[in-house]
C-alpha cells in the first residue's frame, strides 16, 4: 500500500470548501484524507472506520469554540462531506473521562447534547476514543493486513516484533466508554507511539496534520503487508475453470430454503462472488474449521453473522439451512443464559454468507445491496484468514464478545430501520419495459419496492429507464425461446431467484384476417402468444424450484373479447393468450403460482403509430383525444392505470385466473 496524498489535490479540497458553511481548512483536509482512506477497500468497507479532527468553529453565539469533528452515522468515508463530520463541543466531551462509568444510552445522549448543530448526524460510537486522545488528526481503520496480524493467539507478541514501540497495544474491549478510557491510558503510557493497535479490532494512527496521520496509517499497513508477503505461501493460481456447481439451478432452491415459514417468508437476495482465490478457499478441506472461528473484526458481525454456512451443493439446502438455524438459536440461548438480567430478543437465525465448494461465496441480504455488502466483507475475510494462517493460526474473539457486538443496540442502529414497501424483497422480470405500459409498470413495481430485471428489444431506450430505477436490464427479442430462457437465468444469477414475471411485450399488426399475409400472422403469434409462453414456462420452472409461489401476469387486450375490423392478426393471438393464462392458473396453483391478465384498451403507448391512431379515430367519427376517451367513464386510460392493475394483481394472494379490465368501461369487451 502506498500513500495517495497529492499536494495539488489537497489544495483543490481547500479551494472547494473555502466558502462551505461550518467548515475550515482543518475540516477540508480532514475530508480529503478521509476519502483517501475510505476509497481503499483493504482499509475499510461499507461504513467501517472513522476519522476526526480537533479544531475551532463559531457557535450560535458567535464565540469561537474548540470542537471535535468526527465521522457521523450514515456516512461513508469514501464520499464524506463536511456535513458528515458533525462538530461536538470538545471541552465538556473530554470532561466525561472523569466519570467512573457511562452507559451506552448516556454516551449517545452526551454526544448529541454537545453538538453545535442539533440537526447534525449522530457522531460515531467511537467519538469518545477520538476525544480522549490528545492528537489533532486521528484515523481508524480495519485494515486487512493489520487484522491478519492481530487476529492471532499471540497477536500482541507478533505485533511488537513488527512495529516495536511505534504502535502501542490495546487489548480487546468493546467499543464505547470503557474502550475510550483504556485507549487514552495506553496512549499516555506510550508517548512515543504514533498510533494504537486494537487487538482483534483494528488500527488507530494520529498526527498534528492530516497528512501526517494519514501517512502514518499507510506506513503501518504497508509494513504489515511486507511482513505477510515474506511469509505467505506461494500457491499457483488454478486455471480459470467452469464452476462445478450450477448456481442458476442451486440459487432458487437455496433462496427457498432461506425463506423460512411459507406463510410469511423472508425474501432474500443472493450475490455470488467467485475468483481463483475464493475457489481455493472454499475448496480447502479445512474450510469447515477455520470458517467457523468467527469474524475478522467484530464490526462485521451485524452484516455477516458470526459464521458462514458451508453448503454441500449435492445435499438438500433446506436441511443444511435448518441445521445452521438450530446452531444459531443454541448460540443465542447460551449467551442469553449467561446474561440473566438482560432481555434479549433473538434476531433471525439465517446465514448471511454461504460458502459453496466448487462454486464460491454467496452473500445473503434483504436487498441486493445488503447481499453484495456481505459478499464484499467475506471476500476480504477469506484473504485475511489466509494471511493469518500463513503467519500463525487465525483466531477470532470469543463467542461472548461477538454476541455482545451482534446484539449491541448501537451497532444494530447502523443497519437502520424502515417500513418495508409492499413488494420489497420481490424479484420481478418485466418484458417490453422500454416504453408505454411496460415502462409505467417498471416504475410502479420499483415504487412498491421490487427489484427489477427489465428487457426490451430496444436496449437504447431501455438503458436510461433502468439506470433511473436502479434495475438490471438487457436487450432481448422475446421471439427467441432460448434467449428468453437465458435471460431469465441471468435474472436468477443476478438476484438469486424470481418472484414474478410481467409478460408485457407485444406488437399490433393490422390486416383483414382472410387476406392476412402468413408471415404477418406468424410474427404476431410469435410475439403476442408464444413469447408469453416462453417467459411463463421458464419462469414457472424457476418458481417451482424455489417453492415460494409467485405470479405470472400477462398483458392481454380487450381485443381478446371484442375484436375490431382488420385487427384480427392482433386479436386472435391475444384471445389465445387469455386461454394460456387460464391454463397456467389451473396448472400452477399446486405450486402456489398465480396467473392473471390485464385487458387494457386505447392507451397511448406507441403500439400503434400516430397515423394508425388517427385512422382508427376517423373511422369512428372522432378526434384523436375523443377516441381515447370513448368509454363508459369518458376518461382516458393511462399507462399508469394499467401498471397499477399489474401491481394489484401481484399483491392479490387469493386471485388467480382473473382477467382485469382497465378500459374505462367497454361492455362489449367485458369478460363473460
Amino acid at each position: 500500500m502506498r500513500s495517495r496524498w497529492s499536494d495539488s489535490d489537497a489544495q483543490a479540497y481547500l479551494e472547494r470548501y473555502a466558502a462551505a458553511p461550518a467548515c475550515n481548512e482543518d475540516i477540508a483536509l480532514r475530508v480529503y484524507t478521509s476519502r483517501l482512506i475510505g476509497r481503499e477497500p483493504a482499509l475499510v468497507l461499507h461504513g467501517g472506520g472513522n476519522t476526526s479532527v480537533k479544531t475551532r468553529l463559531v457557535d450560535d453565539t458567535g464565540e469561537l469554540v474548540d470542537v471535535l469533528c468526527v465521522k457521523g452515522s450514515g456516512w461513508e468515508l469514501g464520499d464524506i462531506e463536511p456535513a458528515g463530520l458533525p462538530a461536538v463541543r470538545l471541552a465538556t466531551l473530554q470532561a466525561l473521562r472523569r466519570l467512573p462509568s457511562l452507559s451506552d444510552e448516556a454516551m449517545v445522549n452526551a454526544q448529541r447534547t454537545r453538538l453545535l448543530d442539533a440537526g447534525a448526524p449522530t457522531p460515531s460510537v467511537e467519538t469518545l476514543l477520538h476525544a480522549f486522545l490528545p492528537a489533532k488528526f486521528i484515523d481508524h481503520s480495519h485494515a486487512d493486513a493489520i487484522l491478519a496480524l492481530v487476529d492471532q493467539p499471540d497477536g500482541g507478541r507478533l505485533a511488537r516484533e513488527i512495529f516495536g514501540d511505534r504502535l502501542a497495544q490495546v487489548p480487546y474491549v468493546m467499543p464505547g466508554f470503557a474502550l475510550a478510557k483504556l485507549a487514552a491510558e495506553v496512549a499516555e503510557a506510550n508517548p512515543q507511539a504514533e498510533g494504537l493497535l486494537l487487538l482483534k479490532h483494528g488500527l488507530f494512527t494520529w498526527g498534528s496534520t492530516a497528512r501526517e496521520s494519514y501517512e502514518r496509517h499507510i506506513a503501518a499497513v504497508r509494513h504489515a503487508e511486507q511482513h505477510l508477503a515474506a511469509r505467505r505461501t506461494s500457491v499457483a493460481a488454478p486455471a480459470q475453470r467452469a464452476s462445478a456447481v450450477d448456481f442458476v439451478d442451486l440459487a432458487p432452491r437455496l433462496r427457498g430454503a432461506l425463506a423460512g415459514e411459507r406463510e410469511a417468508p423472508r425474501r432474500y437476495f443472493l450475490h455470488l462472488r467467485t475468483s481463483p482465490a475464493i475457489l481455493r478457499a472454499v475448496d480447502d478441506p479445512a474450510v469447515r474449521d477455520w470458517s467457523q472461528r468467527g469474524p475478522i473484526t467484530p464490526d462485521h458481525v451485524i452484516r455477516t453473522k458470526q459464521f458462514p454456512l458451508v453448503l454441500d451443493p449435492q445435499q438438500d439446502p433446506g436441511a443444511q439451512v435448518e441445521r445452521f438455524r438450530a446452531a444459531y438459536r443454541d448460540y443465542v440461548a447460551r449467551q442469553a443464559a449467561a446474561r440473566p438480567g438482560r432481555r434479549i430478543t433473538p434476531l433471525d437465525p439465517d446465514p448471511r454468507v454461504v460458502l459453496i465448494p466448487g462454486l464460491g461465496l454467496v452473500g445473503v441480504g434483504g436487498s441486493p445491496k445488503a447481499a453484495a455488502i456481505a459478499a464484499d466483507l467475506y471476500e476480504h475475510t477469506l484473504a485475511v484468514i489466509a494471511d493469518a494462517e500463513a503467519v500463525g493460526r487465525y483466531e477470532a474473539l470469543p463467542e461472548s464478545d461477538i454476541f455482545d457486538m451482534e446484539y449491541w443496540s448501537l451497532e444494530q442502529a447502523k443497519l437502520g430501520a424502515h417500513r418495508p414497501r409492499p413488494l420489497e424483497g420481490r424479484i420481478v422480470y418485466v418484458t417490453g419495459a422500454a416504453r408505454g405500459i411496460g415502462a409505467a409498470t417498471a416504475r410502479a413495481f420499483a415504487g412498491h419496492g421490487a427489484a427489477l430485471y427489465l428487457v426490451d428489444r430496444s436496449g437504447d431506450e431501455l438503458a436510461p429507464l433502468a439506470r433511473q430505477l436502479g434495475a438490471a436490464w438487457e436487450a432481448l427479442d422475446v421471439r427467441d425461446e432460448q434467449a428468453v430462457a437465458r435471460s431469465l437465468d441471468a435474472c436468477v444469477a443476478r438476484f438469486g431467484g424470481l418472484d414474478g414475471a410481467v409478460s408485457n411485450a407485444g406488437v399490433a399488426p393490422q390486416a383483414n384476417i382472410a387476406d392476412c399475409p402468413p408471415e404477418l400472422l406468424r410474427d404476431s403469434f410469435a410475439v403476442n402468444l408464444f413469447a408469453h409462453q416462453w417467459v411463463a414456462s421458464h419462469a414457472h420452472r424457476i418458481l417451482r424450484r424455489q417453492g415460494l409461489g409467485g405470479f405470472l401476469l400477462f398483458n392481454a387486450s380487450k381485443a381478446a373479447f371484442n375484436p375490431g375490423p382488420e385487427f384480427g392478426p392482433y386479436a386472435v393471438p391475444k384471445a389465445a393468450l387469455v386461454a394460456l393464462m387460464k391454463q397456467y392458473a389451473l396448472e400452477g396453483a399446486g405450486d402456489g403460482v398465480r396467473a392473471n391478465a390485464v385487458n387494457a384498451d386505447r392507451v397511448r403507448t406507441g403500439l400503434l403509430a400516430a397515423d394508425e391512431v388517427e385512422q382508427r379515430a376517423r373511422a369512428r367519427g372522432l378526434a384523436v383525444d375523443a377516441y381515447f376517451r370513448s368509454n363508459l367513464l369518458g376518461r382516458e386510460v393511462l399507462a399508469d392505470d394499467v401498471a397499477a392493475a399489474f401491481v394489484h394483481l401481484a399483491l392479490a394472494p387469493s386471485t388467480t385466473g382473473c382477467v382485469l379490465t382497465v378500459d374505462g368501461g367497454n361492455i362489449a369487451a367485458a369478460p363473460r
